[in-house]
């Protein structure tokens, strides 16, 4: 799964009207610091916007008005890391994030952005480390994301108890996250741990039902071997059914095929 939710930020639009008007008064004349601290944060949030938007142009324009009050600000690196990497300047990325990092080393949204983005170079045992870091700061907000990143990076490295507890502390932090439920189920049936195995998948369904997500052929045919232990046939056919009918091009799809035939 893409490493998704990473700085999500639903900035108010009508931000977009207040930046005019930034310089607050106080008794006795002009507060400037507090001026251009407010602004610089407008920027900050403006330039995230569009970088949602996927607006880059707009992005950038508010990223070098944000440079302009202030050039050793670690959020604005962040930011300018997100736009490099999604315009592909892979390298020039890489090089801000780590400036945001050395900027603020305390920066978990541009350390958890930089695991991501380690994580998407295939670079796992960096992006583990970055991801642990984040996910033991308490007060960062996406903490939750954070673990679920971090149980993924250490599959890729085939650290399956560490993969486990990441993903159940992400689960516990957050009941909603279908890729840890998902990935739990599979450890757990991987381990022969039956029930576990079963419990967590019907988490995932759960999740799964209530925000209307379509299933995955990979969550087809987890279901199905989970289901298979139980000989619940009912779901296995109703798996197997989805599998065959809108994934028959699927690795997934063919593992189920021969598994089918060796059960004949």
């Amino acid at each position: 799964m893409k490493i998704h939710k990473f700085i999500s930020v639903n900035a108010v639009l009508a931000l977009m009207c207040l930046l005019p008007a930034c310089v607050t008064t106080t008794t006795g004349g002009f507060n400037v610091a507090a001026s251009d601290e407010q602004a610089l944060q407008d920027y900050i949030q403006l330039a995230t916007a569009y970088y949602d938007a996927n607006d880059m142009t707009g992005a950038r324009r508010h990223v070098s008005s944000a440079m302009a009050i202030d050039d050793s600000n670690s959020d604005i690196y962040t930011i300018l890391a997100l736009i490099l990497q999604r315009e592909g300047d892979l390298e020039l990325a890489e090089d801000n994030f780590q400036r945001a990092i050395s900027l603020n080393r305390d920066n978990s949204r541009a350390r958890n952005n930089y695991g991501v983005y380690l994580f998407g170079q295939d670079r796992f045992s960096e992006a583990y480390d970055q991801l642990e870091r984040v996910a033991n700061d308490t007060n960062y907000v996406g903490r939750a994301f954070a673990f679920e990143n971090l149980g993924r990076s250490a599959l890729r490295l085939d650290r399956m108890d560490d993969a486990e507890s990441a993903f159940m502390r992400a689960l516990q932090l957050d009941a909603n996250l279908y890729v840890s439920a998902l990935e739990l189920s599979q450890i757990r049936f991987d381990r022969q741990n039956w029930n576990s195995a079963r419990q967590s998948y019907q988490q995932f369904l759960t999740i799964l039902d209530f925000y209307n997500i379509a299933h995955t052929p990979r969550s087809l045919w987890i279901g199905i071997q989970i289901e298979r232990i139980f000989q619940n046939s009912q779901l296995v056919n109703d798996f197997s059914l989805l599998l065959s009918t809108l994934y028959q091009d699927s690795p997934e799809y063919q593992l189920y095929r021969r598994s089918s035939n060796g059960n004949r």
